[in-house]
């Protein structure tokens, strides 16, 4: 339901209402909360999505009381029938949604072979099957009303193999594909479909899939603001797939043009390793 304004703190003065809708999924932390509060404060509406409820209202709240906007919460497992089809259905009512931000994603901090199904399943049922009912969901619409955008949050892991025994690049190159594809075939309508790439980015993501990356080195780290402005821009400039920074579009060029030999030896990933007897 949508956050009451004086329950959060007084409305400040902010850009005109934009009369627009955006739903945000994965909404609460990293680069769902940054595109949430990127477009909160360009003056859209919005509905955001995530499994924890309470931490959902509490930023719906804060969004809604910073910048006068309305704010609805849809708390969803998107990794289940029942959390896609609410948001489907959301999806297909009124008030229309012109932006689907699909960022809610997993990875696994094991390899596959010790691996279970369990856990691979609800992988690809988050990263690839949400994006791909929730895209299908918000297309229609759009390209009937002729306009609309839809951004599905990939990464640079999707241009190669770049995690030994991790199927996280996997799934991320299909959503890249995807896209891509799927954006070519809206173009006519005056619908956008961008691919979203970033690189390493500071958020919650390695740390709740129990990742250490303590021995990364700083500079290759982006902030998650900074991704989200880059990707709207590149929304707005039509392109069907984003990459934030330079340093990793340089890193996607060698991934496209380098030996395969060559980015296997580079692109060793912990994650990967296992003994003889897979163990």
């Amino acid at each position: 339901m949508p956050a009451s304004p004086d329950q959060g703190p007084s409305p400040v003065a902010g850009p005109p209402a934009t009369g627009r809708t955006a739903l945000v999924t994965g909404a609460t932390a990293g680069i769902g909360a940054a595109f949430a509060r990127r477009l909160a404060a360009e003056g859209h509406d919005l509905v955001l999505v995530a499994r924890d409820a309470v931490r959902l209202t509490g930023f719906a709240e804060e969004l809604s009381g910073r910048h006068g906007i309305s704010v609805a919460t849809l708390p969803a497992d998107l990794s289940t029938d029942d959390g896609c089809a609410a948001v489907e259905q959301r999806l297909g009512a009124d008030p229309p949604v012109d932006l689907l931000v699909n960022n809610a994603g997993i990875s696994l901090n094991q390899p596959f072979l010790r691996s279970s199904v369990a856990d691979e399943t609800r992988l690809l049922r988050l990263n690839v099957h949400a994006v791909l009912r929730l895209t299908l969901a918000a297309l229609p619409g759009m390209t009937a009303r002729r306009h609309g955008a839809v951004i599905n949050v990939s990464s640079v892991a999707g241009f190669g193999p770049v995690m030994p025994g991790s199927t996280y690049s996997a799934s991320k190159a299909w959503v890249t594909n995807f896209s891509e594809s799927v954006g070519q075939s809206v173009r006519p309508y005056g619908v956008r479909v961008m691919a979203l790439c970033p690189g390493y980015t500071r958020t919650e993501f390695h740390q709740r899939a129990g990742i250490n990356m303590s021995k990364m080195p700083r500079w290759i780290w982006l902030a998650a603001d900074d991704v989200v402005a880059e990707s709207l821009r590149d929304l707005r400039k039509g392109r069907l797939v984003s990459v934030p920074d330079w340093k990793y579009k340089l890193a996607v060029a060698a991934l496209r043009v380098a030996p395969q030999r060559l980015v296997h030896a580079v692109t060793r990933d912990a994650r990967g390793r296992i003994d003889r007897d897979g163990y």
